[in-house]
């Protein structure tokens, strides 16, 4: 179910690494900023506290910063 602020964001890898994942979806300026934000425990992986710079994120998880929501959703292959 979705969030009201919440949008999908589409990886092509098995996984992106949260501090990459803010930094790509301009959620921070850079990655230091994200690396920062991670450390003073103000993103949410799946409504929980995540402070793990380098915490891998799957489709499927829910990442929450700043009043937004990222869904992270596996990029699909037509065959």
């Amino acid at each position: 179910m979705a969030l009201p602020n919440e949008q999908s964001v589409t990886i092509n890898t098995p996984y992106i690494e949260l501090d990459k994942l803010l930094k790509r979806e301009n959620l921070c300026a850079s990655g230091g900023e994200a690396r920062f934000v991670i450390s003073e425990g103000m993103v949410l992986l799946n409504n929980q506290v995540e402070m793990r710079k380098r915490k891998k994120i799957y489709p499927g998880d829910v990442v929450t910063f700043q009043g937004e929501s990222l869904r992270v959703v596996a990029e699909t292959v037509d065959s």
